[in-house]
């Protein structure tokens, strides 16, 4: 159901009529808005994020897939930023993690703040009052200043004692094992605390804790709503109003106020959507060409690109959506496998072999020499900087192996579009 109207000022007399926003155009369009055709050469990791989103994290490599395949930044580069505090990973939209500049630090906390108290809910409901949560906090800050260095969690438990709670199997049925999980989460969306990655690197999924004090955002809880909507919009170039919850996680009530205040405008388009849109991006979008030649990169399945909107069958030409090969791929809000784009287009899908040190991909047509070279390149660079590429933390060679067999013969066999 479509929402009732929220538009705050006209349509400029600039807009593209509907019927000239296809699905091409605007996949060509949203690729654009990401900076995957070249417009991102040369910007650090922090104007990277800024213009095409914060990169997910999941104990993956997705983030530094982001910023090579945008600005051809390398993992020392990345790491060392990190190390720097310039980009961090931190919980934020839904209480999920992404990487995201300094700017965005302290009110991107913000966001996730809700997340962080439903998890002192839980425990509530195991019998653990906020009280004892606080008081865990105020330990961890004391052990933590105490500290040399950085303390993981089991360093953390021992030191702490019999502070953490063992919530036994209860508790491990609701996914708190202990109270420490709880205080940590509330103490790092205040911005008290921060988590660092143990090897220095962002895809893995093992962490140490120190302090932090980060100074609070000067915007209040709708403020930073409107931020999130505001810039939503600006690294997707236009999203529906169901995708923007999902993003989100936003009431109806807050994302209507949240689109309102943004100044965000509904702009119809050829399949019968409703987009909303930045006002200044309609216009940029009315003069906005489509480039003419082929514009491949490799990305992760968690890309901005394919997650700010999980329209993943948007982004499949029609002849492709409808071949037995694809199975229900054009179904599905979230890939299997790793896409192969060009110019916003879906041409084939990837996941990398460590074993064999190479990436096994499936190519819906004949790759051509664009597509040969730039699946070598990005092959080179796992090869180089990250020595395997997971999709998230718990991914493993013999995990994905099905898939890449299933890739293979995908490949070996007849054409897709045959």
């Amino acid at each position: 159901m479509t929402p009732e109207p929220l538009t705050t000022q006209p349509l400029t007399a600039n807009a593209p009529p509907a019927r000239t926003l296809t699905r091409e155009r605007l996949r060509a369009w949203a690729w654009h808005k990401q900076g995957l055709d070249g417009s991102l050469a040369g910007c650090t990791p922090e104007q990277v994020f800024a213009r095409a989103g914060w990169a997910r994290s999941v104990g993956g490599a997705n983030p530094y897939l982001t910023l090579f395949a945008r600005a051809g930044i390398r993992r020392t580069q990345v790491d060392a930023d990190v190390d720097a505090r310039r980009i961090l990973e931190l919980p934020t939209a839904r209480g999920c993690t992404y990487v995201l500049g300094r700017d965005d630090f302290a009110w991107a906390l913000r966001l996730g703040r809700d997340a962080a108290e439903a998890a002192v809910k839980v425990v509530g409901r195991l019998g653990v009052d906020r009280g004892e949560i606080t008081l865990l906090e105020e330990q961890v800050l004391h052990t933590l200043a105490e500290a040399a260095v950085p303390m993981d969690p089991r360093q953390l438990k021992e030191e702490l004692g019999e502070s953490v709670r063992n919530l036994g199997e209860e508790g491990k049925k609701k996914g708190a094992t202990t109270t420490l999980p709880t205080a940590l989460g509330i103490l790092q969306s205040q911005g008290r605390i921060r988590r660092v990655p143990a090897n220095g690197r962002l895809d893995q999924q093992r962490y140490a804790y120190e302090l932090w004090d980060l100074p609070p955002s000067p915007l209040d809880d709708d403020e930073a709503r409107t931020e999130l909507v505001r810039r939503y919009l600006g690294w997707t170039g236009g999203a529906t109003f169901k995708q923007s919850q999902w993003f989100t996680a936003f009431t109806v009530a807050q994302s209507k106020a949240s689109l309102a205040a943004a100044g965000a405008v509904e702009v119809p388009t050829a399949a019968g959507e409703t987009l909303w849109m930045l006002p200044d991006d309609v216009e940029r979008l009315a003069a906005f060409r489509e480039p003419a030649g082929e514009q491949i990169q490799l990305l992760a399945g968690t890309d901005s690109l394919a997650l700010l909107r999980r329209n993943a069958a948007d982004m499949l030409a029609e002849e492709d959506r409808h071949t037995k090969a694809l199975g229900s791929l054009a179904l599905q809000a979230d890939l299997p496998d790793h896409p192969i784009f060009d110019r916003g287009r879906i041409i084939g899908l990837w996941q990398y072999d460590p074993g064999r040190e190479r990436i096994v991909p499936w190519v819906f047509h004949a790759a051509t020499p664009a597509v040969t070279r730039r699946i070598a390149e990005v092959e080179e660079w796992i090869r180089e900087d990250l020595g395997d590429f997971r999709a998230f933390g718990l991914d493993s060679p013999a995990t994905r192996q099905q898939r890449i067999d299933g890739l293979a013969a995908a490949a070996a066999g007849p054409a897709a579009g045959s």
